[in-house]
């Protein structure tokens, strides 16, 4: 072979392994996740619930995926966020209170001591920055919140600490026809104010704990106001009970990070059919955090049991995840 063919040849080589590799870079649909056990048991899944020639084929309308919030979609240390917007609020409601300068626990709120506060005063708090108004009200306050209110560690938006991957990964089911829902500890309210604009997933699509409303007439305009008093909790075992509830379908698919998304998770792989639960593993101390089973936010110790010994597939952050938030 003369030369000047043998360049060619070999170019030609080189430009459809190129063509090749991009191809498949443009055909990825989770870029930010590393290749490892996690990215290949997700893409693995969808593909067989989605090949119509397939033994594992779910249709369209059963393909149903659940996704807990915090520390599942976005970050929740040093706290959970909403508690973070629940004390900005006592500090923004506190001029129209100055008896909270000494009465408790809003004056340890004001004084930033956190410490000693117990379940009844996180209550008191909640109550007194969630409830009182009409829901219009409480969702313009808590979209203002979102678009402004910083990360007392990080200094970033609270909106910037979403995890890319799993952006990716909500977007990557969509468009493989699944429906995805939040199952969350958080507030309803709280969370339909901006997870639309976020995460893409509607306000319909939402379910979380729940406070007490009622109907009431307002100078002749029907309104809903919020009352202080928890309807639902949805933590642990009422997560697969509101799934049932307000979703009316069991997930194929079911996302968590801690031991309180444990019975969601068994719900879904208790399923008919192939199901995938998984966890993400907070492992990463470097661009995140890193903790699991003595965590007081997050707790993952019967839950990373239970995956092990099913091979569920837990995800490990630092490993399998090449960037964790946007940008």
């Amino acid at each position: 072979m003369k030369l000047a063919h043998f360049k060619k040849y070999a170019l030609a080589i080189l430009f459809s392994l190129a063509s090749l590799n991009f191809a498949w870079a443009a055909e990825d649909p989770l870029p930010s996740w590393n290749s490892g056990p996690s990215k290949t048991a997700i893409i693995k899944f969808v593909q067989s619930v989605t090949n119509v020639d397939s033994p594992d084929f779910v249709p369209v309308a059963e393909r149903i995926a659940t996704f807990d919030n915090d520390g599942t979609l976005w970050s929740e240390q040093p706290m959970y966020f909403q508690l973070q917007f629940a004390f900005d609020r006592v500090k923004a409601l506190a001029p129209s209170h100055p008896n909270w300068q000494t009465e408790e626990p809003f004056a340890s709120v004001l004084k930033g001591d956190l410490k000693n506060l117990h379940t009844e005063d996180l209550m008191k708090v909640l109550y007194a920055t969630h409830t009182g108004m009409n829901t219009e009200e409480f969702d313009a306050i808590a979209k203002e919140w979102i678009a402004t209110a910083k990360h007392p560690v990080t200094g970033k938006k609270y909106t910037e600490l979403v995890f890319q991957p799993m952006l990716e990964l909500l977007d990557y089911l969509r468009a493989n026809d699944f429906k995805t829902f939040i199952v969350s500890g958080g507030g309803t309210g709280f969370m339909r104010a901006w997870v639309e604009s976020v995460y893409g997933i509607p306000p319909e699509q939402v379910v979380g704990t729940t406070f007490k409303t009622e109907f009431v007439m307002n100078n002749g305009i029907p309104e809903i106001k919020r009352l202080p008093e928890i309807l639902v909790n949805d933590d642990k075992e009422m997560k697969a009970l509101e799934i049932y509830e307000r979703i009316g379908r069991r997930p194929i698919a079911a996302f968590g990070n801690s031991d309180g998304d444990l019975a969601m998770l068994q719900w879904t792989y208790a399923g008919k059919g192939l199901r995938f639960p998984m966890y993400i593993h907070h492992t990463d101390e470097k661009r995140e955090y890193k903790y699991d089973r003595e965590s007081h936010i997050g707790r993952l110790d019967k839950g990373l049991d239970e995956a092990k010994a099913k091979g569920w597939t837990v995800v490990d952050m630092a490993k399998e995840w090449k960037t964790i938030y946007p940008n």
